[in-house]
């Protein structure tokens, strides 16, 4: 898990700046590649696998998946994370990853990541998940006729990780006809290049082979020479809102419904299940809204946030342009 992580951050290091240009989706602000790297970077130094409570995969995964939910960045960012949360959960109890319990993850990544967006969208890292939670179970029961030692050999793994890298890519490509922005830009979806790349990072650490060089070679947008496409367009009139905080299901619900009604974008998860003797759990909330203040008034009415972070997407491309009087704890 920690080799995996290593890699997938050095990947989206280096593919930054390119996601960046062709990020035009949900708001032209340019930061989706600066986003997913700071939120898997934050997964990443969330894993400290000296942790005696880390026992298995399944106990790595959640470890770093609520660390990067906590620090996550952005639409994409917050998805990723959201998606890393949800693929260790049938790992729990598990000391080392296989292809039935990697096929069940990403099919309860792909639940949490639907579910966790209000509006969520086709054409977005969301396709490129559910594609390949559909690859792993059809990979799967293309050998129902195996054994359960063959099933849960390195080898199976290795050829199920080869399969969603595969799959992952031609999804890649169609988003650029499953969403009218992007048909019209003519450029494929920065946070699914995001994904994309995610798991290519997964197979190197399976397989032991380094990251495909050319793995984005061919996809509209990524040539080193084409242009950042959200310089051109116009600024997005807005904030984007982000913060944690823990909230009975009552107070949530509400903060979504209110959300929902004043912005857009709108992303809340649970970071943890673990219930606290009020049945508070703590979530991460994220949504695009016109007027800050109302946004900040529904969450405080709702409870204390932490890592408050509000940032103006009408910032010219500027990433994390924040309004630091804002800023909690």
């Amino acid at each position: 898990m920690l080799e995996w992580l290593v890699q997938a951050e050095s990947a989206l290091a280096n593919s930054s700046d390119r996601l960046n240009a062709i990020n035009i989706f949900p708001v032209p602000d340019g930061d989706t590649g600066t986003n997913l790297y700071t939120t898997v970077a934050a997964a990443r130094s969330g894993l400290n696998v000296d942790d005696p409570a880390v026992r298995t995969v399944g106990d790595a995964l959640a470890h770093a998946g609520r660390a990067a939910l906590d620090q996550a960045r952005g639409n994409s960012g917050t998805l990723m994370a959201v998606a890393l949360t949800g693929l260790s959960e049938p790992m729990r109890e598990s000391p080392r990853l296989t292809a039935p319990l990697l096929a069940q993850g990403l099919d309860r990544a792909r639940t949490a990541a639907w579910s966790a967006l209000s509006d969520p969208q086709e054409g977005t890292l969301l396709s490129v998940l559910t594609r390949c939670a559909d690859e792993a179970r059809e990979f799967l029961d293309s050998l129902d006729d195996q054994s359960s030692d063959h099933l849960n050999s390195r080898r199976v793994l290795a050829q199920c990780c080869e399969h969603l890298v595969v799959t992952a890519r031609t999804a890649v490509v169609a988003t650029e006809n499953e969403l009218a922005a992007l048909t019209q830009a003519k450029v494929v979806d920065a946070g699914a290049i995001g994904l994309l790349l995610v798991l290519d990072a997964l197979r190197s650490a399976v397989t032991g082979r380094p990251c495909e060089e050319g793995l984005l070679e061919g996809l509209h947008g990524t040539d080193i020479q084409a242009p950042h496409l959200h310089s051109h367009l116009p600024d997005h009139e807005g904030h984007e809102v982000m913060c944690s905080m823990v909230l009975s299901p009552l107070d949530a619900a509400t903060l979504r419904f209110g959300l929902d009604e004043i912005g857009d974008s709108v992303i809340m998860s649970p970071i943890s299940t673990d219930a606290d003797t009020e049945g508070r759990v703590r979530w991460r909330i994220h949504a695009h809204v016109p007027n800050v203040e109302t946004a900040l008034e529904l969450v405080r009415r709702a409870g204390q946030p932490e890592n408050l972070d509000v940032t103006d997407l009408s910032a010219g491309g500027h990433p994390h342009a924040t309004t630091h009087s804002h800023r909690d704890s």
